[in-house]
């Protein structure tokens, strides 16, 4: 007789957590000996590993005030629906995979309803509201935690937290090991990434500056350099094309390509990259990077008061201790700021030397990888010991 299917409802609003998602799909797979089935939303790849998708990142993929007011309706009506599904599923496990704002509301509804639960990538308490642990702890039965340091700040309550190293060491791993892909270079010496985020308030804000930014490198180098532009989803590269056309000032060199970040990072000698998760793929890329990021006035003003006390943006630098990544952040990002930063890291051997010594500090600090493995081992021992993999 053929095994009932696990039935687990998993969630992720954005690109990042997509892919975190997919990867975890694949180790639940090979760990668990009988058939699961997931549903719930997510991205590409969390479809193409087998998931049953409501909502697809490209409608999730907010950040700011304006954005979310702007679709609050929508938001409010995705989980409302998300909740009767959830009810109607009855699956064996909700996990939820970053993206804390709404996902936690997930989890919280998961967690009333008695349906287990787990949160996958730990909230930034660390940085700000911290007075959110307690409530967190409350209503999770797990927290699985991607950074080193992240534990601790939940010492203090009975909740299931685990270390399981950082996703994107293996994704990095991954990446060296494939065949170099044949990029848009154009056979120039320099070779230079241009990441402007991965949703559409972020690319409309901060591309203009960047394309700017790589007119004036153009010139300081001569001429003698590429820009590549990965777009995160078409839908990304229609808006970053649409930008590129009405931008009165450009590099001539310059190109986009459909995803493969990873690869454009690994062959870059320099990278401008929205603050974001792309920036820890770049540092693990050992590609020397500026971080940048613009938000409307509103969106900064809030978030500046609400991350007071953290020195930095950027997880390299936070988890390196000290800048290894320089941010323009709001008004300190302009155009010839960022063009000066590009321009060292590809033409001055002692800035980019020294810069590559500070990514390999923050590369040591996040370990040997098996993240998805080690989620999948935490969660299988601890929902469905029974079903493990011989």
């Amino acid at each position: 007789m053929s095994q009932k299917p696990l039935k687990i409802f998993i969630c992720a609003g954005e690109p990042s957590g997509d892919l975190h998602g997919a990867a975890l799909m694949q180790s639940l797979r090979r760990k668990i000996n009988r058939p699961i089935a997931f549903r719930g939303f997510g991205g590409d790849q969390m479809r193409a590993a087998g998931a049953d998708l409501l909502y697809h990142t490209d409608q999730t993929a907010l950040i700011g005030i304006t954005p979310v007011l702007t679709h609050l309706p929508f938001l409010l009506g995705m989980i409302k629906n998300l909740k009767r599904v959830m009810l109607g599923w009855k699956p064996d496990l909700v996990i939820t995979v970053d993206y804390p704002e709404m996902n936690l509301m997930l989890a919280k509804f998961a967690h009333r309803n008695h349906i287990p639960n787990l949160h996958y990538i730990c909230p930034q308490v660390w940085a700000w509201r911290r007075g959110r642990i307690p409530k967190i702890a409350k209503i999770l039965d797990m927290l699985l935690c991607i950074l080193p340091f992240e534990p601790k700040c939940f010492s203090g309550t009975a909740l299931d937290i685990r270390y399981t190293g950082h996703p994107l060491v293996d994704r990095a791993a991954e990446t060296r090991a494939e065949p170099p892909l044949t990029l848009p270079w154009h056979g120039k010496t320099k070779k230079i990434a241009l990441l402007p985020g991965s949703r559409v308030s972020e690319v409309t804000r901060i591309l203009p500056r960047m394309l700017t930014a790589a007119a004036l490198t153009e010139e300081k180098l001569n001429g003698d350099c590429a820009f590549v532009i990965p777009a995160a989803s078409a839908k990304m590269r229609k808006i970053a094309q649409e930008i590129i056309d009405r931008q009165p000032r450009k590099p001539k060199v310059l190109e986009m390509v459909d995803g493969n970040a990873r690869q454009v990072l690994l062959q870059a000698d320099a990278a401008a990259v929205a603050s974001g998760t792309a920036t820890l793929e770049a540092c693990l890329m050992r590609c020397p990077t500026v971080l940048v990021y613009a938000a409307s006035w509103l969106t900064y003003q809030i978030g500046k008061n609400i991350i007071k006390g953290v020195k930095f943006l950027g997880l390299a630098n936070i988890i390196a201790g000290r800048e290894i990544m320089p941010e323009l952040i709001q008004d300190a990002y302009t155009a010839e700021a960022l063009a000066d930063r590009l321009t060292a890291f590809s033409g001055d051997p002692e800035t980019r030397a020294a810069t590559l010594a500070g990514l390999d500090i923050a590369i040591a600090k996040l370990g040997n990888g098996g993240a998805s493995d080690n989620a999948a081992e935490a969660i299988v021992e601890k929902f469905f010991p029974a079903d493990v993999t011989p």
